[in-house]
């Protein structure tokens, strides 16, 4: 009976694997929102909502968890963008550390501002993760569009994102780490 349990909830996670790698979320396009949201971290995401707001897919951007020495003209610097934009454009979100804080910290400044819509970039192995904590800490009147950063993830990293997003996605059901 064990075996059967075990071996049903293997079957059920590879199946759920395979539709999350089947699934993984691509670029967006042609979409304007209010804002656009950047959690920090893989190769192409802060490219990418820079590349949007140029574009005027939206009115502002938050970079969410950027290292506290880092500032607006190291970041123009190094994408290369003017410095107007930043000024104009761009919040920096200093308190995120993972991507619950990403979530938290991004739901703080899009009730600051009021923005009803906006554009989630990151990469596309993380999307489900990073929209499902963002869903978590909004309000049901804010509609989150994902654009996904194509990217060539490691097997293990799939694994392990499939595994945290289970994971969480049962805490959050379950209230627990709210």
């Amino acid at each position: 009976m064990i075996r059967r349990l075990l071996g049903l909830a293997a079957l059920v996670w590879l199946v759920g694997f395979a539709v999350f790698m089947l699934t993984l979320p691509r670029p967006l396009e042609g979409a304007t929102t209010d804002a656009i949201v950047v959690p920090t971290g893989a190769a192409g995401r802060i490219d990418r909502g820079l590349l949007l707001l140029r574009r005027h897919q939206a009115h502002r951007l938050l970079i969410s968890g950027v290292a506290l020495e880092v500032d607006a003209d190291d970041l123009a610097e190094q994408y290369h963008v003017p410095k107007r934009l930043f000024s104009c454009c761009v919040d920096l979100g200093t308190q995120a550390a993972d991507t619950r804080g990403n979530a938290e910290e991004t739901a703080r400044w899009v009730r600051a501002h009021h923005y009803h819509t906006i554009r989630l970039v990151t990469s596309d192995w993380h999307m489900a993760r990073a929209k499902m904590e963002l869903d978590a800490a909004l309000s049901d009147d804010v509609v989150i569009l994902a654009d996904g950063v194509p990217s060539e993830p490691r097997l293990g990293l799939l694994v392990n994102e499939y595994t945290k997003l289970l994971l969480r996605r049962v805490a959050l059901w379950t209230g627990v780490g709210r």
